[in-house]
């Protein structure tokens, strides 16, 4: 997924790739593989350039993200990343800057998006025929703000009796991805730009956000914009999802409105999603490492294998990006390639086999 705010490091179609990869924890390693699998099936000649991170760069470094990681993640521009587990009530790491100073996440996840300037998580979520239901029409990307708001991870105890956290919003952050919404939308036939805040109780912060919004909108005249407040945007996605297109938000909702959508669709299986920046593209399914069935080969590899369409756009292969988008739509029409979160009976490889096969065919899905 790109737009002209991230130029894609394109290669030929004969010219091999090269793609980080992290591989994560939990399912993560199950669903590399099948992601792996399904891109390989495209023809697009890829070196897979793997990028220790968590467990394995701690063994290596004694360090979840150290900055031998961080500079291979520069350097190769591209990474397909498989999901990192994050418990409750941990995670926050410091990174080691190059000029010897510091700098504390509130998580690894966070790290990384934040080491690498990545700005905005963009998250398409589409219904599926037989999956969906009711919402088989839904068809909406979420550009979620990832470097500031809540999730800044500025927080601090006071004592025992209490504890704050700061919500920071800038109008350089808010003017960039509300642009990056507006240049897809513009680039992309979408009819709305929908801006999601409560700027009616937090004034000053959700208002600056949604000021530079109609600012940038201005600059958009054939591309429709309006905004919603966060909960009533989750009450008008169940009960009208066509009402929405691209959505642009701060960091929070976004994370939580784009969960919203994946379930509506049918699973969090089902969403794939982005983290872009100037110079540096992270693609990585929007769940968890899930690692109660960790293993088993149980997992739902599409979200990364969609995921893996996005990078293929972003690097300007288009063609073998809807090949992939269309196979994995094809294939879990199929309740016997779907995997248990779909109601199927499908493994992983089974499920990414299955897609492969329609990536391979003629016309490509």
């Amino acid at each position: 997924m790109s737009s002209s705010n991230a130029p894609p490091a394109s290669a030929s179609p004969s010219e091999t790739q090269q793609v980080g990869v992290i591989r994560g924890n939990g399912i993560g390693p199950e669903i590399t593989e099948a992601a792996q699998y399904v891109l390989e099936a495209t023809g697009l000649p890829i070196e897979w350039i793997p990028i220790p991170i968590a467990d394995e760069a701690f063994e290596r470094h004694e360090h979840p993200l150290p900055p031998e990681s961080v500079a291979s993640l520069r350097e190769v521009r591209v990474t397909l990343k498989a999901p990192l587990i994050v418990n409750k009530l941990q995670g926050r790491i410091t990174c080691r800057q190059p000029d010897g100073s510091e700098m504390s996440y509130p998580s690894l996840n966070n790290a990384i998006r934040r080491e690498l300037a990545l700005f905005v998580n963009p998250r398409p979520i589409r219904g599926f025929p037989g999956i969906s239901e009711k919402y088989e029409a839904l068809d909406l990307v979420t550009m979620r703000e990832i470097t500031e708001d809540i999730y800044f991870g500025r927080e601090h105890q006071i004592g025992d009796l209490a504890a704050e956290a700061v919500k920071r919003i800038t109008r350089e952050a808010s003017l960039r991805v509300a642009r990056y919404a507006f240049d897809y939308a513009a680039a992309n036939g979408r009819r709305r730009v929908t801006c999601l805040h409560k700027a009616n109780v937090l004034n000053m912060t959700d208002g600056l956000f949604l000021r530079c919004f109609h600012e940038v909108a201005a600059e958009f005249p054939d591309v429709e914009a309006d905004d919603l407040m966060i909960d009533a945007a989750c009450f008008h996605i169940i009960r009208s999802p066509e009402r929405f297109d691209v959505v642009v938000c701060p960091n929070q909702y976004g994370d939580i409105f784009s969960d919203l959508a994946a379930g509506l669709a049918g699973s969090l299986g089902l969403a794939p999603g982005a983290n872009i920046g100037p110079a540096c593209a992270v693609f990585e399914a929007s769940h968890g490492a899930a690692p109660d069935i960790a293993g088993k080969g149980l997992a739902n590899p599409a979200a990364l294998i969609l995921s893996g369409a996005l990078m293929l756009r972003h690097l300007g292969h288009a063609d073998r990006a809807d090949a992939v988008e269309e196979a994995v739509r094809s294939a879990l029409a199929e309740p016997t390639l779907r995997t248990r979160d779909l109601g199927g009976p499908a493994g992983t490889m089974e499920c990414a086999r299955g897609i492969a096969e329609r990536v391979r065919q003629p016309g490509g899905g």
